[in-house]
């Protein structure tokens, strides 16, 4: 028996060690690049948290700290705009939604939600989904019978970062132009629209992008949507907008949402990014389309029950969180503009136009994954995008302070003298 009961000692000290971060603290050393920081609880799994408390309230800049392995704490997160908390009036406003069960249409706040994004888009109906892709991935399913052809550009997300989803899902054949900044051009479109019969594969849609991602937050002008509207209009192809960020779009030219959805067959137009819900993407269409949608949604699983506590979220971001988008696009510029600075040739500010900053490194000393990683060591994030293509995203949880944090770390890692302190040179990873 007291074998048996040291054996069960000896266990429950192990467990303990996994599960309570001041046990394992005890018997895990701390790497010394963190405890340089500040004195930091370290599980045995590696992951190091900054504490909060009276010394430290909370992380500086704007950002709250995500769990790094083995890197000094986090200050500045600027890879995504997908990365915002929910602030408390969103969260009391989940708090306090009325829900039903949205598989059976009875969440009054999904409704709600549905009915008030149409309308601003000017469209007969919408369907609330759980992701952006789940919504591009449907809409594309209504406008592209399986086997048929769908026309975007090669830098687009519906083939960039859907998994494969269209061919996968809708057994829909994509085509892909190179389009400069991924905006494509009509006339380049016009060449390659495909008719039915000749024995090809018939054009059956085209897709853009609003604002584009990878094309650095780029904003297509009204004036090309209108003469893409036109000429697949004449050709009897639809027209889809993946408006992941088509919000931004909107601020930052004053063209009007309505505007923007009369001109497409369907939509789908997300929450979770600049506006900082947590959760949430909505399609747009015909009532036609939608009551079809809502089918493939079951069906790829998204129909979700007391759904209005998420929705609620989502409306809150479109009363609260819409016009201060103008001041994501400014700091933005600034980050794009200190940089230009400290390394001419990295990004032009002129065509930063949304939240995006893109930062081409070819003329740098540095690889993308080489900046990542050194800027991350000086405690900012930032996305790596190609081997030497980096991105810089502003959002809720950035504010000024992060911002210039962010530029003063990038524009040093660059190999510029910043006022009051020794430029560092930069080095290519091997």
């Amino acid at each position: 028996m007291p074998a048996n009961r040291a054996r069960s000692e000896e266990r429950a000290d192990r467990f303990a060690e996994r599960t309570d971060p001041k046990v394992a603290t005890a018997s895990t050393s701390v790497p010394p690049a963190v405890a340089s920081e500040a004195t930091v609880t370290q599980s045995v799994t590696g992951e190091c948290y900054e504490p909060k408390g009276p010394d430290r309230p909370g992380p500086p800049y704007g950002g709250q700290n995500p769990p790094v392995r083995g890197s000094p704490p986090v200050l500045v997160d600027l890879r995504s705009d997908t990365l915002t908390r929910p602030t408390e009036g969103m969260r009391a406003a989940m708090a306090a939604a009325e829900v039903g069960d949205d598989v059976y249409g009875e969440d009054p706040t999904v409704n709600a939600l549905e009915a008030e994004v149409a309308a601003m888009f000017g469209k007969p109906a919408a369907l609330y989904v759980p992701s952006g892709t789940m919504g591009n991935q449907l809409c594309l399913r209504l406008v592209v019978p399986a086997a048929d052809e769908l026309l975007c550009d090669a830098d687009a997300h519906i083939v960039t970062y859907e998994g494969g989803g269209a061919a996968q899902h809708g057994g829909i054949q994509t085509r892909t132009l190179v389009a400069a900044r991924g905006l494509l051009e009509p006339t380049a479109v016009a060449e390659a629209l495909r008719p039915e019969g000749y024995g090809t594969v018939p054009t059956r849609a085209v897709a853009v992008e609003q604002t584009h991602n990878r094309g650095g937050g780029t904003v297509y002008p009204l004036a090309t949507l209108r003469a893409l509207r036109d000429l697949t209009a004449r050709a009897g192809v639809a027209l889809h907008c993946d408006g992941a960020r088509i919000w931004n779009a909107s601020v930052a030219t004053g063209v009007e949402l309505s505007a923007y959805g009369e001109l497409f067959d369907t939509l789908s137009v997300c929450l979770s990014k600049g506006l900082g819900a947590p959760v949430g993407s909505l399609l747009l269409g015909s009532q036609a389309q939608v009551a079809t949608a809502r089918v493939l949604r079951r069906r790829l699983g998204g129909g979700m029950r007391q759904a209005g506590v998420l929705a609620a979220a989502g409306r809150y971001a479109l009363h609260h969180h819409l016009d201060r988008l103008a001041e994501d696009h400014a700091r933005a510029r600034q980050l794009a503009a200190r940089i230009a600075d400290a390394v001419p040739g990295v990004v032009d500010p002129v065509l930063v136009e949304t939240n995006i900053v893109p930062l081409d490194l070819t003329t740098s000393s540095y690889d993308g994954p080489a900046l990542a990683a050194r800027a991350r060591a000086d405690g900012v994030l930032l996305s790596v995008v190609g081997p030497a293509r980096v991105r810089l995203v502003t959002h809720l949880d950035a504010d000024d302070a992060a911002v210039d944090r962010a530029g003063e770390v990038l524009a040093r890692a660059l190999g510029r003298s910043v006022p009051g302190r020794q430029a560092v040179g930069a080095v290519r990873s091997p």
